[in-house]
């Protein structure tokens, strides 16, 4: 994982999930223990509950084989462990922001980001956050289960301008479940997200690695799948509606890094619309008449930054075991603009 700033984080907070992922090869001649005191003996700042918790949800593994706490290493093993991203050491500021709330129980809530809002509190940006949102909200609930945290779990980000669905955890034990889920990609992720071009296939996929540009360290580039820069990264898409200058279309994750549909949709030639670090915000596509150029403004001026809205969430909750599927609306803005595209598009044919 590259290593950044608190300002380049947050401004990168991209699709990626909030989980760690280590591995380990036993020594030859490692004594032979219990899992977790070998892994509190090499994971700084790592309490043995954490460790119990991860073994608990099947997030440790031992040759590939999910394994419990007191499992003997043996020299030779390959050991790999799943966490929840650590929890930045600040201070986390309870604000009555209103946030709307698709679903809700003592063990995690689904809600709706909303476009200009930062996930989570660091630099440059305090105060005004989702999770300053959700700080109080949690506090001012009339129930809470004996492990809450007072502090919401965050196992995914949405970008800045990016709205839509995120679920977060509230005890350690449902965040720990929740990151692995998103690490085996059992979960449901889809998008709609508004791109330049018409789209030739009307379904498709994108290979490449993702990786922070060599450029420009804000924004993310594709590399070959063989390079040694940046992670593996798959986004299937369909086209959902074609409007001849831009195309709607669907995006589903099979890996969730930073902006990855941003980067991989841009890699293909159709930049997401409106997104001004990725060259969206300028006309791509049609003519140099000054009507086309005020009806694209115009299109912009609804939204704050690129089209791409996180419509869809599923996952098995962690304690019932149900599944649970959750679809959103697009914004109203991001409707807006599909309504002027139908139209324009709809008068250039007549």
């Amino acid at each position: 994982m590259d290593k950044y700033n608190d300002a380049e984080w947050e401004e990168n907070a991209g699709e990626d999930e909030l989980f760690e992922h280590h591995k380990f090869k036993v020594d030859k001649g490692q004594e032979i223990i219990r899992i977790d005191k070998f892994l509190l003996d090499r994971l700084p700042n790592t309490s043995r509950n954490k460790i119990q918790i991860a073994a608990r949800n099947g997030n440790v593994l031992a040759n590939k084989v999910v394994i419990k706490s007191n499992y003997k290493v043996k020299p030779g093993d390959e050991v790999s462990v799943v966490f929840p991203y650590p929890i930045r050491e600040i201070e986390l500021i309870a604000e009555d922001i209103p946030i709307k709330i698709e679903f809700e129980d003592e063990y995690l809530a689904v809600v709706h980001k909303p476009s200009e809002m930062v996930v989570h509190p660091g630099y440059g940006n305090y105060t005004g956050t989702l999770v300053n949102a959700l700080v109080f909200h949690f506090d001012n609930l009339p129930i809470k289960t004996q492990d809450y945290s007072g502090r919401p779990g965050l196992v995914h980000r949405l970008d800045k301008n990016t709205t839509g669905l995120m679920v977060i955890a509230k005890t350690e034990y449902v965040l720990t479940n929740l990151a692995k889920q998103f690490f085996d990609r059992t979960t449901e992720r889809r998008y709609n997200a508004l791109v330049w071009g018409d789209v030739k296939e009307e379904s498709g996929t994108i290979i490449g690695n993702i990786g922070r540009s060599l450029k420009n360290r804000k924004v993310m580039a594709v590399f070959p799948e063989d390079s040694e820069h940046g992670k593996h990264a798959v986004t299937h898409y369909k086209v959902l509606q074609r409007f001849g200058l831009v195309t709607l279309i669907e995006c589903k994750l099979e890996t969730g890094r930073t902006h990855q549909i941003r980067a991989h949709m841009k890699s293909i030639g159709h930049p997401l619309f409106n997104d001004n670090e990725y060259g969206g915000d300028s006309i791509l596509r049609g003519t140099t008449h000054t009507k086309y150029k005020q009806f694209v403004e115009n299109c912009f001026a609804l939204i704050p930054g690129q089209a791409l809205h996180a419509k869809t969430l599923g996952f098995k909750h962690p304690i019932s075991g149900d599944l649970l599927s959750f679809d959103s609306e697009l914004p109203a803005g991001f409707q807006e603009i599909l309504k002027k595209w139908e139209s324009y598009t709809q008068g250039s044919r007549e």
